[in-house]
């Protein structure tokens, strides 16, 4: 009878573990959707607003700080109340220009095809400028996010 009972509690313990497994399993698998899953940001909201026409800035000049190396530049975006005017760096002093020098041909890019298609989406720049171009995407994205109307 003993020998019974014995078998029947091994099982037992396996059904038990088992089921604890599954249940950490259940829970680590909740927890990654949970961690991972898409979070929608406000740049999502604005460029969706961006491509329904329906974008508006308080009008004005922002400002973004551009540290470069020792040198402190600042990027100036310039919008209406329903489009971007320009986008310009101020005070690129010589030393700044010399050291990087794709920096104003970059901005130059971006500022034309920023200003003709008034959306950020589907920026084109060449190879050797694609990590200049990047780092003044996200300075023109924050001066943008301080402009969006609120």
């Amino acid at each position: 009878m003993s020998s019974k009972t014995k078998i029947v509690v091994l099982r037992m313990k396996e059904i038990i573990y088992t089921a604890i497994f599954i249940g950490l399993g259940i829970i680590l698998i909740t927890l990654f959707f949970i961690m991972f899953r898409p979070k929608e940001e406000s740049s999502a909201v604005s460029s969706s607003q961006a491509e329904a026409g329906t974008v508006s800035y308080t009008p004005g000049i922002y400002r973004t700080s551009l540290v470069l190396g020792s040198q402190t530049v600042d990027l100036e975006v310039a919008v209406d109340s329903d489009h971007i005017n320009s986008i310009a760096l101020s005070p690129l002093s010589d030393s700044v220009e010399t050291m990087y020098p794709l920096m104003a041909p970059a901005l130059e890019q971006l500022s034309e095809q920023i200003c003709s298609s008034q959306s950020l989406e589907n920026l084109t720049y060449p190879e050797g400028t694609q990590y200049t171009s990047a780092a003044l995407v996200q300075a023109i994205e924050a001066c943008l996010s301080k402009a969006s109307a609120r």
